[in-house]
């Protein structure tokens, strides 16, 4: 397994070379983590969702942050990094970021003083923004929102980028279910899967940072997006899809795996 991401990585940099997730994305990536959950992980995150799976609240975070009670939340959903900055050198949004919310809401429930609404609260917003920073659009340009101003042809559709790497690459890629989709790409053994989850939420957001990069500079305004475009992303969705299921579950698991 760990040939295989060397293989995507050196894959990623030369293709590229050479955001967001939709419904489907979050769904994905919330089912990966449940299979890599510790036993006592799985029951205590049940018990703060009443019951219900990390699957069933992978989405809820896009539909409350259209609600007034969580209107606050709308600007977490990712964080811009321009051209020529960095994690470090782009001026955070004063509403809040992707990196900031996710920081936030671990170092609330570590602390353990939220109530049983407070805390199932922070666990869906959590479930959901692991995700997000997986995916390369949710790390775009502040110039171009994220790849919403970028115009590209999806074959021959208009659309914009940030729109391609939400749903339509991820359906062209593979038309599965989300359980299909991680029966197929989940196969870390338990070395590789112990990797994956080292290394701090920076570090991991800096690493989708890199591939937004990239994606831009194969993909320009006006970019006619086909069948060579989808086999050269697919392994970056795939990719992508694991280490966020892979990571969700080692922040789950530190919060919720032991007494």
């Amino acid at each position: 397994m760990m040939k295989r991401l060397f293989v995507l990585c050196a894959a990623l940099s030369l293709t590229l070379n050479a955001m967001a997730w939709g419904q489907k994305g979050h769904d994905v990536t919330a089912y990966i983590a449940e299979f890599h959950l510790t036993p006592e992980a799985a029951s205590r995150v049940a018990e703060v969702l009443g019951g219900r799976s990390l699957v069933y609240y992978a989405n809820w975070m896009d539909n409350a942050s259209n609600t007034p009670a969580y209107a606050y939340s709308k600007t977490w959903h990712y964080m811009n990094i321009d051209a020529n900055e960095t994690i470090a050198t782009q001026p955070r949004n004063s509403k809040g970021d992707l990196l900031t919310a996710i920081n936030g809401i671990v170092k609330r429930i570590e602390k353990g003083k939220l109530s049983k609404e407070e805390e199932a609260d922070q666990l869906r917003m959590l479930i959901h923004l692991v995700g997000d920073m997986h995916c390369p659009m949710h790390a775009g340009r502040s110039t171009d929102r994220g790849g919403n101003a970028v115009k590209v042809l999806y074959f021959n559709r208009e659309t914009n980028l940030h729109s391609v790497w939400d749903s339509s690459l991820v359906e062209s890629a593979h038309n599965w279910s989300y359980s299909e989709w991680q029966f197929q790409i989940d196969r870390a053994n338990q070395s590789f899967v112990e990797q994956i989850q080292q290394g701090t939420i920076e570090e991991w957001f800096e690493a989708t940072v890199n591939i937004a990069k990239k994606i831009y500079q194969v993909t320009p305004e006006g970019t006619k997006i086909s069948y060579d475009y989808i086999a050269a992303m697919t392994p970056v969705i795939e990719q992508q899809f694991l280490l966020g299921g892979l990571r969700l579950a080692g922040v789950l698991n530190k919060l919720y795996g032991t007494k």
